[in-house]
């Protein structure tokens, strides 16, 4: 029998040996209504409904709604731990609503990614039944995409969403509730946002405002450690509705990668086309290429169709759901998905999980400016998230490519994005709110050098005055914050009034927002360097980028995916760039820009991307010994770097360049480059050419 356990006062032992019995609930079934109409709409309607309120009730949490509300209301902050398949995600906003803790305001449930945003505001709506769609009663806000209303009760929003929110509204007065979930993710936008609830629902207790209530929920989580920040109590929910079945390999796999393509055809060889597939890789290469090796293969391999569906932060919003929609009879599905569908994503019919124990971490190194993009080994929480998305709808089965011994020498927990990511873009949040990073109640505290790191970045991009007294922004920095991106594309965008390509400078910046447009088959190297010869700008990479966008645009709708096809490009990616485009169009339009376009003047946009990443600027290095590569060092760092092989600058020795991102793979590299002149430096950034010394040399 599933059980609540004892709520236990400031530290959690994180076990579960104190939990008691839980009470069956009677009466707690929601009044379905009977049709207004006899049409056979309106059955099938009030059918599914039916169906899906059996459906709550057979979820574990549902035995123990009423105990498990009298402590939620009782506690002004709660920690929830529960099992994945509990029912805590979509069911306890529903018990808050309906128990009428919220009035009149309303409840935000956060999620750390969109797609997970989402699907369960979708569910929750349709659960609901008042309309059965979202946007009425149940609403979701995520990057770029708001679908509420006036009527809106229960949000469900990224948390750099509701992140967004309290730059509006410190004290998040509009709700009542704010429901943490997934906490264990630990992203940047999450670690804020612990300490601004946390301060919001103090200066409300103190001001006799209505009082916020704050939920923390995970189904792995270092419970102490959150116990002791909110000061507040521990619940467990036990229960799982389905059983799990966990595997593992008897020794270590070399090859990841076919490991989880050989073992998805020995499951589809063995079992019924309804058992979905669910694989974990760690990249978009990785899933696309996994995808096309399963496609290949099922044409040649004895089985049922397979319905292959690719899952990744970059694909649009419609991309993303086609994961949720069912397939024809005798059809299986698999999903490969990078860790987006970790947390709060239940896809119908996964009998099986197949996890690579693999996952891509970006770390940033303030001392030398470069981030490091690793494949390493998952920690036990994110194994443990992983193997929660089978057995949903029946008994699932969790293959795991590793040895038990390689799960126990895992990390328990991941570590915080705060503690390894560049701070520039949350910091300039943070000065918008009037907090200093440096004086911020975090859970846990990003490095001293990093926070410094950040702070004489927005000093240097204008955002604000001093670094060491400042707390407020400055009228570019008010300007910058409107923009959901990184604080040296906010300035490129606000700068191309100026230099008059807005028109542009939007394409490139949502081009570099985004992932590859670009797809690079290594079999297919000289064709893909023929397809997209006539693309190629003897300026770089961002140019080249541009020219493959305008061609795009002038495409007539029903030739985009030959096109794509034929000239190796993301379809995928592309239309997410025209959505991002779109979307940072209106918000220059609300800053008061006006629409202008340099059309061949392209020297005036390539000063508008120096305007924003002037601190990326490099010179070649004239002492280098290499016959091949001469090495370039960074102005801001010194630090030595060889440009990409992928750039179209690659074997092409400009004086002076300018480069988004240099990063450390097998050697260190500067990647997406422009051509720059080295006098535009002292045109464009003065007083940061002289603090470098900088000496331009005809």
């Amino acid at each position: 029998m599933s059980q609540i356990g004892k709520s236990s006062q400031g530290k959690a032992n994180g076990k579960n040996s104190g939990s008691k019995k839980g009470q069956k609930v009677k009466n707690n079934q929601p009044a379905v209504s009977s049709p207004a109409k006899k049409s056979k709409l309106s059955e099938d309607r009030n059918s599914k409904l039916k169906q899906l309120q059996i459906q709550r009730m057979q979820l574990p949490i549902y035995l123990h709604k009423n105990e498990l509300m009298e402590v939620i209301e009782d506690s002004k902050s709660l920690v929830i731990v529960g099992e994945t398949g509990c029912g805590k995600t979509t069911q306890i906003p529903q018990y808050i609503d309906e128990d009428n803790l919220t009035r009149p305001g309303k409840i935000a449930i956060t999620q750390p990614r969109r797609v997970a945003a989402i699907s369960v505001a979708t569910r929750v709506a349709q659960e609901y039944g008042l309309d059965m769609t979202v946007g009425g009663h149940v609403g979701y806000s995520v990057r770029f995409e708001d679908v509420t209303s006036p009527k809106t009760k229960i949000k469900f929003l990224t948390d750099g969403m509701l992140l967004r929110e309290a730059l509006k509204d410190r004290l998040l007065c509009d709700y009542r509730v704010v429901i943490l979930d997934e906490a264990h993710e630990r992203t940047i936008h999450t670690d804020v946002l612990f300490g601004i609830v946390k301060e919001a629902q103090l200066i409300r207790e103190v001001k006799k405002l209505p009082r916020l209530k704050i939920i923390v929920m995970s189904a792995t989580m270092d419970v102490d450690h959150f116990a002791n920040y909110f000061n507040c109590q521990v619940v467990y929910l036990e229960g799982r509705t389905y059983p799990l079945n966990i595997r593992y390999t008897t020794h270590a796999q070399e090859d990841y990668q076919t490991a989880c393509i050989y073992t998805f055809f020995r499951i589809h060889q063995v079992t019924p086309p309804e058992d979905a597939v669910l694989i974990f890789l760690t990249g978009q290469e990785e899933v696309e290429h996994c995808a096309h090796q399963i496609r290949l293969l099922a044409k040649e391999v004895d089985g049922p169709p397979v319905k292959v569906c690719p899952l990744y932060a970059s694909q649009t919003g419609l991309q993303q759901m086609n994961v949720f929609n069912g397939t024809p009879t005798g059809t299986r599905k698999v999903v490969i998905s990078t860790n987006i569908a970790e947390t709060s994503i239940t896809i119908p019919g996964i009998k099986f999980v197949i996890d690579s124990g693999m996952v891509k971490v970006r770390t940033f190194c303030p001392s030398t400016g470069l981030e490091v993009l690793k494949v390493q080994r998952v920690s036990q929480e994110q194994a443990i998230q992983r193997a929660g998305r089978a057995g949903r709808d029946s008994e699932g089965f969790v293959l795991r490519l590793y040895t038990n011994e390689q799960f126990k020498r895992m990390r328990p927990s991941s570590i915080p994005e705060i503690q390894r990511a560049n701070l520039n873009s949350v910091a300039l949040q943070m000065f918008a709110l009037g907090v200093r990073m440096s004086d911020f109640d975090f859970m846990d505290s990003p490095p001293k050098n990093a926070i410094n790191a950040a702070f004489v970045q927005l000093k240097l991009l204008g955002a604000i005055d001093s670094v060491s007294e400042s707390i407020t922004l400055t009228e570019l920095g008010k300007k910058m914050v409107k923009f959901p991106l990184d604080p040296r594309f906010s300035k490129i965008l606000i700068m191309a009034d100026q230099f008059g390509c807005l028109k542009e400078a939007i394409t490139v910046v949502a081009l570099m927002s985004s992932d590859s447009i670009l797809l690079n088959p290594p079999s297919k190297k000289e064709q893909v360097q023929e397809a997209r010869e006539k693309f190629r700008s003897p300026y770089g990479d961002h140019l080249t980028l541009l020219n493959i966008y305008r061609a795009y645009e002038n495409l007539k709708k029903d030739t985009e995916k030959n096109w794509c096809q034929e000239h190796f490009l993301n379809t995928r990616n592309l239309l997410y760039v025209k959505e991002v485009r779109t979307q940072l169009t209106e918000i220059c339009k609300s800053n008061g820009q006006k629409r202008s376009s340099c059309g061949g003047h392209l020297d005036q946009l390539r000063k508008c991307l120096l305007a924003g990443l002037f601190m990326n600027f490099a010179e070649i290095h004239g002492d280098t010994t290499l016959r091949r590569e001469k090495q370039y060092l960074t102005l801001d760092k010194g630090q030595a770097a060889l440009i990409h092989p992928s750039s179209v600058l690659y074997g092409i020795q400009p004086a002076y360049l300018l480069f988004t991102e240099v990063v450390r793979t097998s050697k260190c590299y500067l990647r997406n480059l422009t051509i720059v002149e080295g006098e535009w430096l002292n045109e464009v950034a003065p007083e940061y050419a002289a603090s470098r010394n900088f000496k331009f040399n005809n």
